[in-house]
């Protein structure tokens, strides 16, 4: 049976205007081309993890090798299967290109190479999240979707691009645009036990802080709710993609946290971002309970 079997759009009935043709067709067949290479993509990995598992272990660094990829397919494999067409947050149309370009929680090609996703974390995938009204990044437009148990139920487009009077450009019969973003609307949605992963709605100045240069020390300071972890989490996996110093067979990340319920949420999420394997750590796991304090003596202040 064809994976597009049935509409990736499950609109309410109040939103019917929005299940247009004319506005959800393109995403329609992008969505069955994502679902045929996810199809193989999976069969791919499964058959590569199933020969790296039955090959001689060897010895040594060529053991060592063996594990990591093993790792590595593993990984890919559970990321592609914990989602399904829900891998895509969104999509971009450049002012000067008039196709879109969908961006994912991953990236993700076809056999013939094309690129279907664009890994969020990719430079080119910045003005999805950083682009605005003030400062539209090259973008004409901009649509996110709300995806709820595998179908999309709602979305939101927003223009930027604008007609020679300087008013906003392609407004016309457009059920599609909302006075309200997708971050304003998700406020409303209900909260599960665990804290939800808003990828998909992560505001310009919180993608500033996310991808922000890794040289130095960088605090976020707010108040409760203001979206601290969910920044620090979204800029652990950025980091992973992007900083030459970490990654496959380089550096890491450790995720210090207040408590183990904390920490869950924590691995929860991650690989949703599309990073497995960070390290996670309370204080107490990282200094025995009742150690001994370690003092410096106190020196004077230079001058």
């Amino acid at each position: 049976m064809h994976p597009l079997s049935t509409s990736a759009f499950a609109l309410p009935e109040h939103l019917a205007a929005k299940a247009d043709p004319a506005l959800i067709a393109a995403d329609e067949q992008h969505f069955a081309a994502i679902a045929d290479s996810l199809e193989e993509t999976i069969t791919e990995l499964s058959g590569r993890l199933d020969a790296e598992r039955r090959s001689p272990g060897g010895i040594g660094q060529e053991a060592l090798d063996r594990d990591l990829e093993i790792h590595r397919l593993a990984a890919r494999l559970r990321a592609l299967r914990r989602f399904s067409l829900d891998l895509c947050l969104g999509r971009i149309v450049a002012a000067d290109d008039p196709e879109p370009v969908y961006v994912g929680r991953l990236g993700l090609t076809d056999s013939t190479g094309r690129r279907l996703l664009l890994d969020w974390r990719s430079p080119a995938a910045e003005p999805f999240f950083g682009a605005t009204h003030a400062h539209p990044m090259g973008l004409a437009s901009r649509r996110r979707y709300r995806w709820t148990r595998g179908r999309i139920t709602d979305y939101w487009d927003e223009v930027f691009a604008r007609d020679a009077s300087g008013r906003l450009a392609g407004l016309e019969g457009h059920a599609a645009l909302d006075d309200q973003s997708a971050f304003i609307a998700s406020l409303g949605s209900n909260r599960s036990a665990r804290m939800r992963d808003v990828l998909g709605t992560i505001q310009a100045d919180q993608d500033a802080i996310i991808r922000a240069g890794s040289s130095g020390a960088l605090v976020v300071d707010g108040g409760p709710g203001t979206g601290k972890t969910v920044v620090a989490l979204h800029r652990t996996a950025y980091l992973l993609y992007a900083d030459p110093h970490l990654g496959h067979r380089r550096g890491g990340v450790l995720f210090v946290g207040p408590h183990q319920p904390y920490l869950a949420y924590v691995s929860d999420v991650l690989p949703s971002l599309g990073e497995e394997g960070v390290l996670t750590a309370t204080l107490r796991d990282l200094v025995p309970e009742g150690a001994p304090r370690r003092s410096s003596p106190i020196r004077p202040w230079p001058g």
